[in-house]
């Protein structure tokens, strides 16, 4: 039997006459993270990265393809941020061909770096039951999935992309973390008000203002008209103060409200390390309490907050 990444490129292969280009994972100029490959020939396909460092969501570069036939090799959380940007008709589904893949979990490049003193010369990573390892410079090193996964994966709901034309190699679980830490969304819900906001405004005193969270995400889709740069209206003040920050982290994730995969594209591209994907995964468990939805799942379905109904079940109007 073809190893899954021999069955993606032959897959590939078959598919590339018929397409502008497909877009895949190659080995990059850090050996702990795997870069975007935009394949337009056929040699190219021999370039073919897979395995847990293949973090990026390559779903974000689809609404700027509109218009071409485009492949993409998807993993879980990518293959439902298209699912969400197909509700959102934000990509037609006649010009999409998706390459399913099982994810057994992407490592987070700064916690390896932390854990196991490596940054060069990483030649594969495998994950076997609760431990990655990592074949460096003709050794081996092992570390438990919780010092060295993103964090998402601690939360995983589905680590087979489950909508797509292709699925590759064989459908699986998330990965089991029985030593992942206490996520910071549960950590946050167990204090008062006053000290979540301390909490964030504390995060918030670190923050650069570089944007680079709302240019990863790719959910958000209007950032030529960006609310945190406009003047007419005036959203958002440029003062370097914590709270002008979390206003505009308070907006990104109110945009992304029950459109969020969770496929944590913005606190990866966080140069601060700070764990944003937080508040949208607050707002993406309230809307699944009150809506009974979950983001990316059924591209026949229509998100909650693109609808509107005069009464809602779980939503009792106030006595004005």
């Amino acid at each position: 039997m073809a190893s899954p990444i021999e069955e993606l490129k032959t897959a590939i292969r078959q598919a590339l006459p018929d397409l502008d280009m497909v877009i895949a994972w190659t080995a990059g100029p850090d050996s702990l993270s795997h870069t975007p490959l935009f394949i337009t020939d056929a040699a190219d396909i021999e370039r073919i990265e897979w395995d847990s460092r293949c973090s990026q969501n390559l779903a974000g570069y689809l609404t700027s393809l509109r218009g071409k036939k485009v492949g993409i090799v998807a993993k879980g959380c990518d293959a439902r941020t298209i699912v969400e940007l197909l509700q959102e008709k934000l990509i037609d589904r006649e010009d999409v061909t998706i390459f399913g893949l099982h994810c057994q979990g992407a490592v987070d490049a700064r916690k390896v770096r932390t854990e196991l003193k490596v940054g060069r010369g990483v030649q594969g990573v495998t994950i076997d039951g609760g431990a990655a390892s990592f074949a460096v410079n003709g050794e081996t090193q092992t570390a438990r999935l919780g010092q060295v996964l993103q964090e998402k994966c601690f939360r995983c709901t589905g680590a087979d992309a489950e909508v797509c034309d292709h699925f590759i190699g064989e459908h699986g679980q998330p990965p089991q973390v029985d030593d992942a830490p206490v996520s910071t969304l549960d950590m946050l819900e167990a204090m008062g008000m006053e000290d979540r906001l301390h909490f964030w405004e504390d995060q918030m005193t670190k923050c650069i203002r570089c944007y680079a969270c709302r240019s990863a995400c790719p959910l958000c889709v209007c950032q030529d008209h960006c609310a945190a740069q406009s003047r007419d209206p005036h959203w958002v003040d440029q003062t370097d103060h914590p709270r002008e920050k979390l206003m505009f982290q308070a907006l990104h994730a109110l945009h992304t409200a029950g459109r969020c995969t969770e496929c944590g594209e913005c606190e990866r591209a966080c140069p601060m390390d700070l764990p944003i994907m937080t508040l949208k995964q607050a707002l993406n468990r309230q809307i699944k309490d009150i809506f009974d939805y979950q983001a990316g799942t059924d591209p026949d379905k229509t998100p909650p907050l693109f609808q509107f109904r005069e009464e809602e079940e779980h939503i009792k109007e106030r006595k004005w």
